[in-house]
């Protein structure tokens, strides 16, 4: 019998470690209770006398560095970063090539919105494929390039340019399982890095005559030595450590305050969290499913039972409702990569775990565990600013977006998002 907690839906198979209580309560929802006690006055002004250090007086370079991407929580830490600790940041972006048209758009307000220095990282798409290719089939990851990507060319420009500090949002293993207490101020690892981003697998072990990949392939994705770290003094800091992290209530305030868009999504309700990329909560979370047996809508359902807006029931309901659903844009997915959708099925069945799925027919798969038939769609009561749903294959078949050239803001509020786009 698998052990679940009593008060979310994680079980003691979550990926990034868990514990749990006398009472069955797990490790996360404890940490959580944090967020109720602690004094954030106090941990405000801790953030703020940490970087005030780091405030440079030559107008020509940059107090911080601040990684982004078209969605999650980049629009509220550059809004804290810009607006409330009144920093100079040099913000950076790995272009994840899965990139939908709003992800784009969003890109494109935030730089403007916050009117900051922006660095897009785009590698070869011909490298980036192989990588994708390998690792699919050797971990059951199609998002490895993006994870690694994101996780290492902030600090690729911090030590290029030597502004030490880096900002980021919050600590996911913190979030989710209570890997550490907020008190721990844990900043930013290789380690971690490698050990949770990366599940394990840095850039060179990808490196094989599967799919032709050299030193020179991977140099994009390389951690910078630890000399030059030391040297410059590079850190990471997590701003969840500092402000009392609330997903979903962050993104509704950013919706009203600077626009930000987020869209229907196939495979759960959260419509904020990742409308940049349709391979995020598609394909990559459907894999998710097969090797661990919960995918992204267990996440969000944790989370806002923790912060009480749904009850245990609900998140099940919503489990139920969403968890085996066909994702969308695996045709567009298999066109970019270039193999077909029977290869593709097999590499992933390839990472299913036997311990939670069984093969009942030829190609056909059962979760064990999965008995009850999907419910009706139990969408948070929120009101969204967003035109028209992106999510879809048809919406993203104008061929891959690369990159946009720019959008017209704040005009964007007045026709839709790809009327107003150019791509390269």
């Amino acid at each position: 019998m698998v052990k679940q907690c009593t008060r979310c839906l994680y079980t003691e198979n979550h990926p990034l470690g868990i514990t749990f209580d006398d009472s069955g309560v797990c490790s996360g929802c404890l940490i959580h209770e944090e967020k109720d006690t602690l004094d954030w006055q106090g941990r405000w002004t801790e953030l703020e006398e940490l970087v005030a250090s780091y405030k440079t007086k030559n107008s020509n370079n940059y107090d911080c560095i601040v990684p982004v991407s078209g969605a999650k929580d980049s629009f509220f830490v550059l809004h804290t970063v810009v607006n409330k600790l009144k920093l100079r940041p040099l913000v950076v972006s790995y272009n994840k090539l899965f990139n939908t048209p709003v992800g784009i758009a969003n890109l494109a307000r935030l730089r403007i919105a916050f009117n900051v220095d922006f660095h897009l990282k785009t590698v070869d798409p011909r490298i980036v494929k192989r990588i994708t290719r390998r690792s699919i089939y050797a971990h059951g990851n199609p998002y490895w390039h993006c994870l690694a990507g994101e996780t290492v060319f902030p600090v690729q420009v911090a030590v290029l340019m030597r502004i030490p500090l880096i900002i980021w949002g919050a600590h996911q293993g913190l979030e989710q399982v209570g890997m550490f207490s907020h008190l721990h101020n844990v900043e930013m690892s290789r380690r971690f890095r490698k050990d949770h981003d990366l599940f394990g697998v840095e850039a060179n072990d990808l490196i094989s005559d599967f799919d032709n990949l050299s030193d020179d392939d991977m140099l994009n994705y390389q951690y910078p030595a630890f000399s030059d770290i030391e040297e410059i003094g590079v850190r990471g800091v997590y701003l969840g450590n500092y402000v009392r992290w609330d997903p979903y209530a962050q993104h509704v305030k950013m919706v009203e305050d600077f626009g930000y868009q987020g869209m229907t999504l196939s495979r759960t309700f959260d419509e904020y969290d990742h409308a940049d990329c349709f391979v995020y909560s598609n394909l990559h979370d459907l894999l998710k499913l097969y090797k661990h047996g919960y995918s992204k809508v267990t996440d969000q359902v944790c989370r806002e039972i923790r912060f009480g807006r749904l009850t245990r029931q609900q998140g099940q309901e919503l489990v139920r409702a969403y968890e085996m659903k066909e994702p969308d844009n695996m045709a567009l997915f298999c066109e970019w990569l270039g193999v077909d959708q029977r290869s593709l099925l097999f590499a992933m069945n390839r990472h299913r775990n036997r311990s939670l799925w069984r093969e009942s027919a030829p190609d056909q798969w059962e979760k064990k565990d999965f008995g009850m038939a999907p419910k009706k769609d139990l969408r948070l009561n929120v009101p969204l600013r967003y035109s028209g749903n992106f999510g879809t294959e048809k919406s993203c078949s104008d061929k891959f977006i690369t990159i946009g050239k720019g959008v017209d803001w704040p005009a964007i509020e007045d026709r839709k998002v790809d009327e107003q786009l150019s791509w390269l």
